[in-house]
């Protein structure tokens, strides 16, 4: 870059933290605005697995796989599917030395990432109202605190509700028809012996064929958390007139709806620690592409919402963040930089997006759960990831030596 272009990030997730961890590697300024209070202000959500061919091609150009490596539990691949009768479809167990998918806390890991930046490169509280162009690529950006600023180029890692979005496209998150309760189980192997059980080292998918589904995973520090998730609309309990902090009410409400589920599987409808959080699974429309605009971009849910069928989310986040500030840090200008970026953005996140949204409609179909295409071959998706990540790096020594 041969100017020192005012660079700011909406969002302080993992996609917009590592881009700045990167652009500043590189030697170029950015600020990161988040709405949060602090890096640990509220709930940060459960565990992300980070692809070999994704997430940790980012941290590895961030520096930052050994502070990975630090966390991340190779353990917590292990997957086991179960009918809503209990019985077990089918179970992976990762092999010795595989890495290829570790998991790690959110939590854990935007605080490693955050932790990894120059003092006062995030600047909390700072939810944004509107970015309106000035000219020439540079935008305005408002705060409610009533904050402002200028930038040359804004990056919305803004995630589903992005802000930064409605300068490139129109096109908003459509409902996909599965609601969920977000639940969590503490000290889980003391206090909820059978929930550890069924879980084990990483997750338990288990569904009924019928459209209900629970999905849960173990966090670090004795932590289980995951979706009980069924079709519906999107206000179900309004609808129902549930009151979600009535507990009692909620698991009798989970009773009737998951009631041909064996009694093996009722804790996980009934032990819960947490409250019921209510949430529900959107898209944007896949694939999306957008023509150009100076001086903005996209990155990550902002870009590409997807449902989390494949955990492509963060780590396509990640990966998103990483790309554009190489671009940045190698293109002469802002627009040459986004248009680098997007050029490989668009087709690699549209064809993941569209069949991460089918791979959710089909799980939460009406079908026999010994379809053929459940339970998923993890065994194949480990060999994908790392066919894949050889393959990138390949490409990417080529074009490095071709620019060279």
């Amino acid at each position: 870059m041969k100017t020192d272009p005012r660079i700011a990030i909406i969002g302080g997730g993992p996609g917009g933290l590592l881009c700045a961890r990167v652009l500043q590697g590189h030697g170029i300024a950015a600020t990161v605005y988040d709405a949060d209070a602090a890096v640990d202000s509220r709930d940060p959500g459960g565990t992300l697995d980070l692809h070999a061919d994704s997430g940790q091609i980012a941290l590895e150009d961030a520096g930052l796989m050994d502070a990975f490596t630090a966390l991340a539990r190779p353990e917590g691949q292990a997957k086991t599917r179960r009918d809503h009768h209990g019985t077990v479809l089918a179970a992976f167990v990762p092999a010795e030395g595989d890495e290829t998918a570790p998991e790690v806390d959110r939590g854990q890991l935007r605080a490693m990432l955050h932790d990894s930046l120059l003092p006062g490169t995030v600047r909390w509280g700072h939810e944004l109202l509107g970015a309106t162009p000035t000219g020439g690529g540079a935008h305005h950006l408002a705060f409610a605190n009533g904050a402002s600023v200028e930038a040359d180029l804004v990056i919305g890692a803004d995630g589903a509700r992005s802000r930064v979005r409605s300068l490139l496209t129109d096109a908003t998150p459509e409902y996909l028809g599965v609601a969920f309760l977000d639940v969590r189980f503490d000290d889980v192997d003391v206090r909820h012996p059978e929930v550890a059980a069924l879980v084990g080292e990483g997750h338990l998918f288990a569904s009924d064929g019928d459209g209900r589904a629970v999905i849960v995973q173990r966090n670090s520090n004795g932590v289980v958390r995951g979706y009980l998730a069924f079709r519906t609309g999107p206000d179900w309990h309004i609808e129902a007139d549930l009151d979600l902090t009535d507990r009692a009410a909620v698991r009798s409400h989970l009773l009737r709806e998951f009631g041909g589920w064996s009694a093996d599987l009722r804790p996980l409808l009934t032990d819960n620690d947490s409250a019921h959080v209510p949430r529900s699974f959107w898209a944007l429309p896949a694939p999306l592409t957008w023509d150009p605009v100076p001086g903005a971009t996209l990155i990550g849910d902002a870009a590409h919402l997807m449902a989390p069928f494949g955990g492509h989310g963060a780590n396509l986040a990640m990966l998103d963040g990483a790309e554009l500030a190489r671009a940045v840090a190698k293109e002469a200008t802002v627009d040459e930089a986004v248009a680098r970026y997007e050029a490989a953005m668009f087709p690699r996140s549209g064809e993941l997006a569209a069949g991460a949204n089918e791979g959710l409609r089909r799980f939460f179909a009406t079908t026999s759960p010994d379809a053929p295409h459940l339970p998923p071959n993890h065994a194949r998706e480990h060999e994908n990831y790392l066919s894949r990540a050889a393959e990138y790096r390949r490409r990417r020594a080529a074009e490095e030596a071709t620019a060279g």
